[in-house]
């Protein structure tokens, strides 16, 4: 499913050029290559920056990021297995 992703993210750049994209994702590894990345808690706008600026600042983001890359599973915006 990964190769999946990446499948779809390079689509969207080589086929659709120069426009702006609105992604929605739970995963970090889907949004991590966009310009700009806003981050939602319980319906409210909580940071926004790049991948690397939420890595530091965020630490919704940090958390989520983290638990995605460690191999503890799936990891909902609550912050649950």
């Amino acid at each position: 499913i990964p190769q999946q992703y990446a499948s779809i993210r390079k689509a969207f750049s080589e086929n659709i050029p120069d426009t702006t994209k609105l992604i929605i994702s739970q995963r970090v590894s889907s949004v991590s290559h966009a310009d700009k990345i806003i981050v939602m808690d319980d319906g409210e706008i909580s940071a926004v920056g790049t991948h690397e600026e939420l890595i530091k600042n965020s630490p919704i983001y940090n958390e989520i990021y983290v638990a995605q890359t460690s191999g503890n599973g799936d990891f909902d915006a609550k912050g649950e297995l």
